[in-house]
Order: C-alpha cells, then sequence, then structure tokens
C-alpha cells in the first residue's frame, strides 16, 4: 500500500507558483488533501477489518416469511440506518437466531445452565468459506470499492487543479511570468522607484500647502510667435513639469542597474510573447469546468449508493452441496464505518464543489482577460503604464488574488517613464565629468566640440562643460534639456541627428538668447521639435528630413518669420517645390541651400521675392535649365547649380542684371558650351563649370577682367584661346582630365596664377615661360605625355616640393640645384 506522501505529492507545486493560487484553489486543495486521507483511511481499514459473519437460516423450510422477520429485527435493533461493528454482531445473531419460546418462571434456574440457539453441522473452515463467498456475492459492489473509487476521484481532482501548471503550452509561459515577477518585486529599481514616486507625492502636498506654484508664464508677444515651421494650428511651448531640484536618491550599483535593465527587456518581450493569445485563461476555464462537471457525476451515483448501505444480507451461495445449507443470513462489520467515511466524502465533495461553482463565477463575472493599471497609475508619478490583455491580464488577476502588490511592483516594469528613469540614473554612474571632458575636441574652426552618440539620453555631466561651444547629439532616443545648460555660457551650436529634444523653460529662455546655429536631422516632419520656431537669436537653421510632397502643406515655414535674425537656412529633403511662405523669410534670410536628393524642382516662383538672399544653392534638384526666378535676385553673389540635369545655359545672358553676382558653380551637369553671352556678365570673379561635356570655350568668357578663378576640370576641352592671356587677374586656373595638347604661351602672362592644374591632358612639353609665373604656388602636371621638366620651373619662388604633383622620373630631370630649391622648406 503507497503511502499518504507519496500521494500528496500530486498535488504539490513549485513553491514559487503559490503566487498564482487564488485562496478557492488553496481550498480545494485542502479538501483534496482530506479527500485523500479518507480514502486512505477506509482503504486500510479494508484491507485490515474488512468481513462478513454468516450463519446459515436453519427454519426457513417450514416458514418462508422468517428471513424477512430476521432483517426487520436487524432494522430494529439498528435504525433505519442497519449497520453496527463486530463488537454488536454476537448479539444481534444471538437475538435473531434465538427461535426458542420463552422460558416459564419456573424454568428461569434452568434457563440460566442451558445453551441457547440451535445447533448446526458446520465446521469452522466452513463458516470461513461461506463468509467469502457471502463477502464477494452478497455485499454490494460500492461497498467493497469505495476506497479506490474515492482515491481515484481525489486523484482526478488535484491533477485538475493543477493541470495548467504542467501542460507544456502554458508551463513554460507559467515559469517564466514568476521568475521575471519574484525578479521584478525583489528588485532594488522597483523599491526605488516607488520610494521616488512617494517623495513627488509629499512635494506636491508641499508645493500645494506651501504656496509654492510653478506657472509658465509666456509673454503676449511670445504667444503670438507659436506658430509652428510645419502648418499645425499653434505651436504650443511643451508642458514641462517645471519643479525645484529634488534631491537625489542613492544611485544604484551598476550591478543592481545591468539587473533592471535586463529586466525592463526580459518584461518587454514577454509582453509581446503573452499578449496575444488567451491560451492559459482558457486552459483554467476548461479545467474548473471538468471539475464541476465530475463533482456532479460523483454526486449522482455516490447519493444512489450511499444509501443502499446495510448491515444485515440476505445470501444465496450455492454451497448447499458442501455446507447443507442454501440460504444465510451474513452481516457487515464495516456497515456503519463505510456509511460515516462515504458521508464525510460527499460533504467534501459538495464544498468541493461550491468553490467549484464560485470560481467559475469569477471567472465570468467580469472580463479576466483585460487588466487596468489604473489604480497604480493614480497612486504613483508612472501614468503611462500601459493596460495589458489576454493570458497576461489574467495572469495578472490572478496574483492580485494572492498579493496586488506584485502587480504594483511589476507596472513599474512596464513603464516607459521608469525605465528612462533607470537609463537616467544609470548613464549618469558612467559618464562622469572627468570621462565626458575626454570626449572633448576642437573641430576645424579651433572650436571645442562635443560629440555623443547612441547614448541612453543626455549625462547631467555635459551641462557641466562650461567652455563648450558646440554639442552634437545623434541617435539619443531622449534628449532631456535641464535648466543645468545656462552654465554653458559658451555654446553656440546644436546639433541634433535623430533626438528627439524636451527642455525645460529655463534652458528654453537660454537656448533662445543665446544659441546661434541649430541642426536638425529627422526621419518624419513630427520629429522636429516645437520649441525651435521660437529661437530668435539664432542665424543659422539646418533641417535635414524628409518633406516630401505628401507634407508640403505643411511646410508653410511661416513661423520662422519669427527668427528675425535668421540668416542661413538649409534644407536637405526632397521637396517638389519652394514652399510659397518661404518668402516671409525674405527680410533677413541672406542664404538658402536646398538639396533635394534628386527630387524634381518644379515650382521656383517665390524665389523672386527673396531680394535679399547674397547666396543660393540649389542642388541634386533635377534641373533642366537656369530657373528664370533667379534673374530678379538683384542681390546675389554666389549660384551653386550643382548635380542637376542643365544642357545648355542660353539664359546666361540674363545674368548681367545681376550686378553683384560674383560666384557661378554649374558643375557636374550637362552642358555642352558655353555662350559668347557669358562676356555679358562683368561681375563674375569665379567660374566652376567642371564636371560637364564641354568641348571648346569661347574667347569671350577670358575677357572677363574681375575673373579670378576658373575650373574646367573634367570636360572634353581640346585648346585653350590664347585669349587666356587677358585675365590679368587670373590667380586659380584649373583644366585637369580634359584633351589639352598645348598650353598657349599667352597663359603664362597672367602674373597672379597661383594654381595651375594641367594634370591627366596630352601636353607634350610645358613652355619655358612658365617661369613668368612668380607667384605659383601649386602645379598639377601629372598623366600626360611630358618627357622632361623645363629649367625655368625654378624661377616659381614659392613653388615647393608637396604642391607639385609630377612623376617621379620627371622631377628627377631637373638639375640638381632646382630639385634642392623645390624641395626646401
Amino acid at each position: 500500500m503507497f503511502s499518504l506522501t507519496e500521494v500528496a505529492s500530486l498535488n504539490d507545486i513549485q513553491p514559487n507558483y503559490r503566487i498564482l493560487k487564488p485562496w478557492w484553489d488553496v481550498f480545494m486543495d485542502y479538501i483534496g488533501v482530506i479527500m485523500l486521507m479518507l480514502a486512505i483511511f477506509s482503504g486500510t481499514m479494508q484491507l485490515s477489518k474488512d468481513q462478513v459473519a454468516c450463519l446459515p437460516i436453519l427454519e426457513e423450510s417450514t416458514n418462508p416469511e422468517a428471513a424477512q422477520n430476521r432483517l426487520d429485527g436487524c432494522t430494529s435493533v439498528l435504525g433505519t440506518a442497519p449497520s453496527t461493528t463486530r463488537d454488536l454482531s454476537d448479539s444481534v445473531a444471538h437475538k435473531l437466531l434465538n427461535t426458542q419460546p420463552t422460558p416459564l418462571k419456573g424454568e428461569d434456574m434452568w434457563s440460566q445452565t442451558q445453551p441457547r440457539g440451535r445447533k448446526t453441522n458446520l465446521d469452522y473452515q466452513q463458516y470461513v468459506f461461506v463468509n467469502q463467498m457471502c463477502y464477494h456475492e452478497a455485499l454490494p459492489w460500492y461497498n467493497k470499492y469505495f476506497p479506490y473509487l474515492a482515491l481515484i476521484h481525489t486523484i482526478m481532482l488535484m491533477v485538475s487543479s493543477n493541470f495548467w501548471f504542467k501542460y507544456p503550452k502554458t508551463s513554460s509561459k507559467i515559469e517564466h511570468f514568476v521568475s521575471i515577477l519574484g525578479r521584478c518585486f525583489e528588485s532594488p529599481w522597483t523599491t526605488k522607484a516607488l520610494s521616488e514616486t512617494a517623495c513627488e507625492d509629499s512635494e506636491e502636498k508641499q508645493r500645494f500647502t506651501g504656496g509654492v506654484v510653478f506657472q509658465k508664464h509666456v509673454s503676449s508677444e511670445e504667444s503670438s510667435q507659436s506658430t509652428p515651421l510645419m502648418e499645425t494650428p499653434t505651436v504650443q511651448f511643451p508642458t514641462e513639469k517645471l519643479i525645484a531640484e529634488a534631491p537625489s536618491l542613492t544611485t544604484l550599483d551598476k550591478k543592481d542597474g545591468e539587473q533592471a535593465k535586463a529586466l525592463f527587456e526580459k518584461v518587454r518581450k514577454f509582453r509581446v510573447h503573452v499578449e496575444d493569445s488567451d491560451f492559459i485563461y482558457k486552459l483554467y476555464v476548461a479545467q474548473t469546468a471538468i471539475k464541476a462537471l465530475k463533482i456532479i457525476l460523483i454526486l449522482s451515483y455516490t447519493s444512489t449508493f450511499a444509501s443502499k448501505i446495510s448491515f444485515c444480507h440476505i445470501c444465496q451461495p450455492e454451497t448447499e452441496s458442501l455446507t447443507g445449507y442454501n440460504r444465510f443470513f451474513c452481516t457487515h462489520n464495516m456497515a456503519f464505518m463505510l456509511r460515516k467515511l462515504v458521508f464525510t466524502f460527499m460533504a467534501m465533495i459538495c464544498l468541493y464543489g461550491l468553490l467549484c461553482l464560485y470560481t467559475l463565477y469569477w471567472l465570468f463575472r467580469r472580463p479576466l482577460k483585460e487588466y487596468s493599471f489604473e489604480k497604480v497609475r493614480e497612486e504613483s508619478s508612472f501614468s503611462d503604464i500601459p493596460d495589458v490583455k489576454n493570458d497576461f491580464a489574467f495572469l495578472l488577476h490572478m496574483v492580485d488574488q494572492y498579493d496586488q502588490l506584485y502587480s504594483k511592483r511589476f507596472g513599474v516594469f512596464l513603464s516607459e517613464v521608469s525605465e528612462n528613469k533607470l537609463r537616467e540614473i544609470s548613464l549618469n554612474h558612467e559618464w562622469t565629468f572627468e570621462k565626458i571632458r575626454q570626449h572633448v575636441t576642437s573641430n576645424a574652426q579651433d572650436e571645442q566640440e562635443l560629440h555623443l552618440f547612441m547614448l541612453s539620453g543626455l549625462p547631467n555631466a555635459v551641462f557641466d562643460l562650461t567652455d563648450l561651444e558646440v554639442l552634437k547629439l545623434e541617435l539619443i532616443p531622449e534628449v532631456r534639456i535641464s535648466a543645468k545648460v545656462s552654465q554653458m555660457t559658451n555654446l553656440r551650436e546644436l546639433h541634433l541627428y535623430h533626438c528627439p529634444a524636451k527642455v525645460e523653460q529655463t534652458a528654453f529662455t537660454f537656448l533662445r538668447d543665446h544659441l546661434r546655429c541649430l541642426h536638425i536631422k529627422f526621419t518624419d516632419v513630427a520629429e522636429i521639435p516645437s520649441w525651435i520656431y521660437l529661437l530668435r537669436s539664432l542665424k543659422e537653421l539646418n533641417l535635414i528630413g524628409n518633406l516630401n510632397s505628401e507634407h508640403n502643406k505643411m511646410i508653410g515655414l511661416e513661423s520662422l518669420r519669427d527668427l528675425r535674425h535668421l540668416r542661413m537656412l538649409y534644407l536637405k529633403s526632397n521637396l517638389n517645390k519652394i514652399p510659397s511662405n518661404l518668402t516671409e523669410l525674405s527680410p533677413h534670410l541672406t542664404r538658402l541651400v536646398i538639396h533635394n536628393d534628386g527630387t524634381k524642382l518644379l515650382v521656383l516662383n517665390s524665389l523672386k521675392k527673396m531680394t535679399s538672399l547674397v547666396d543660393l544653392e540649389l542642388q541634386n534638384c533635377d534641373l533642366e535649365r537656369i530657373p528664370h526666378a533667379i534673374f530678379s535676385l538683384a542681390n546675389l553673389q554666389e549660384l551653386d547649380l550643382k548635380n542637376n540635369n542643365i544642357r545648355t545655359i542660353e539664359e546666361i545672358i540674363s545674368f548681367q542684371h545681376l550686378r553683384r553676382l560674383m560666384c557661378l558653380k554649374l558643375w557636374c551637369n550637362k552642358i555642352t558650351a558655353i555662350p559668347p553671352s557669358i562676356g555679358l556678365v562683368k561681375s563674375l570673379e569665379s567660374l566652376i563649370i567642371c564636371h560637364n561635356k564641354l568641348e571648346t570655350l569661347p574667347p569671350a568668357l577670358f575677357h572677363l577682367p574681375k575673373l579670378r578663378h576658373i575650373d574646367l576640370s573634367h570636360n572634353c576641352i581640346s585648346s585653350i584661346p590664347v585669349e587666356v592671356g587677358y585675365l590679368h587677374n587670373l590667380q586659380h586656373f584649373a583644366i585637369t582630365e580634359n584633351k589639352v595638347e598645348v598650353l598657349p604661351c599667352q597663359l603664362f602672362k597672367c602674373s597672379k596664377l597661383k594654381v595651375l592644374c594641367v594634370g591627366h591632358n596630352s601636353i607634350t612639353s610645358i613652355p619655358e615661360a612658365i617661369g613668368q609665373l612668380v607667384q605659383l604656388s601649386h602645379l598639377e602636371l601629372k598623366g600626360n605625355c611630358l618627357d622632361c621638366l623645363p629649367i625655368q620651373v625654378s624661377q616659381c619662388r614659392l613653388l615647393r616640393k608637396n604642391l607639385l604633383f609630377v612623376e617621379d622620373h620627371l622631377f628627377d630631370t631637373l638639375p640638381l640645384e632646382v630639385k634642392e630649391s623645390i624641395s626646401s622648406d
């Protein structure tokens, strides 16, 4: 026989799973243990003491109703429930089998000395045989098998109660949930976060009762300037909480911080994995319904058989040939005890059934596949804790039946605000002032620059760099600029590359008055911070991101009119037209740069009104001709039309009206010829027309008296006109990667020439007149068909070896003293 401990182990679960056992499941487990004890006790009693005692019925042949009379006598002795123990068997049998008449008073003495009853002819072995036969034939099956039925039913109920902990598809999720929940409950970050919430609540009360009220004051002038860059109804400054500096709590250990970060990631992945299914909920409902059906089944047949448990039985075994009798009167010694055990078992089953009905009521009285953290959000500062659904919600409902504190602590790890606070603490712990100071460098403009890339946030120590001038932030998911930025009195330039930034009121006031240059790189228009439109001291604004035609309705740019000191606007996007409201910037904007990433720029009429423009760049806009709107820009000094699809520049004659135009850049197009009308642009000082398809050069080009810089590289030019000698102010002449064979001597009359690039042509010799270029400091000759270099190169006093680009064997043809002169510092 197995022990109680061995069977009770079927009801055991892992200790950590107790948080998923509501009170009714606990009571069911205890009831299951009681029923298990009843089954084992009744089975032990049956194996050790259960038997029947039988006597032959002697008068049956003469009196057919005698047997029934004896049963009635048994009933009269035992009452309505004829059952007794072995102690009563002798007296009852004596009464039932005593058929002698009552002795007379004179015979009392005789009756006390003579045995009573009738003598049978059965010996002991026959009685044992008859008892065993009648135990199997006369005793009802339920009386014999009740312990085993009770044990089987109990085991089935125990298995049903814990099936959802054992089933493979649910056990893994439950195990993972319990593991994460326990770690979240014990995590130091949970305690810190809740403590911080308590501190904030106390500060809120002090702020309310103490009369310290923080309000954001915006003047009417500033409020009128709150129109966004993208055509949204109104720009409102982000409603940041303007609170006094709270005392910082104890910093988490690095190990605790890393564990908390890992928990946030585990909770996020677990939520995604569990929320898409409600299998655990359905399985729990199914196992509860199955238990309820089992209870009904058990009660239905147990109540029927329990009423048939009797102490007395009539047995008719086929033993007359062996014993001489065919009817026996038998008694069951365990009838009384069995009856009590059965009714106790039924009582436990009824109580178990009531708990099952309550469980079903709890499961269906409200939606358990939805869980709201509303109460937690109200009690804490983490108002962003999301509601959950499906199996995740059901598991949290089950945990609430154990202790609601678990869900409250678990909710901390569902909050992005909480995660951001943890990142901030860990970030500040890792990025100290000394470490940040090591990343400060000097840029090309000799400015103190700090570039932070892919951090979780902005370390507070950055605001202690009071001498920092340029701050670059890239791929930082959340940038919060606090009031401490006012310490950075030298900060003039800020770069935000894919960095959503929020500023406090004090910080905004400082940036509004001190920031001069702002670079913003974004993916969507909504990522542009709205506060940038109020930076009235801003002089340069760079916007790099997607501003395609679908967003054109929002690209009004009218709010930039409030940037009164804005001088330069850089747009790198994919516009198909220049927004009409851009003209609002015309009174103060002097430089406009549009890099269009290959999208065709169709409408440029808005340029006509931007008469203050001095520098205009329209790069990669798929332009086929020079836009006519440009000819209205009377103050234009520099025009850059790089990387377009321009084939002809006949409109260049109109540039004669732009009397201030000094620099014209038409590089990287498909221009095949320069019209003679280029000679009318008398103010032109620099012409860059490289990377085109030019074959000839008009002589009129070399009649521009102010022309100082010409770049004709990467074309198909075969000859240089002799009129080049008229350019007395020429300082830079580049015709690299062409088909030039001869350098005209007139070129060397340009005595002010400092840079001469004629590499990768078909030149066979360099004229000796090169010695006339006394100011020449940069000479490129590599890639030609030269045999030697003229010794007159030595007369170019400013030319040095590092800026002389020629093959080594040609350089070696020079006399030693010339080589030493050129190679000297």
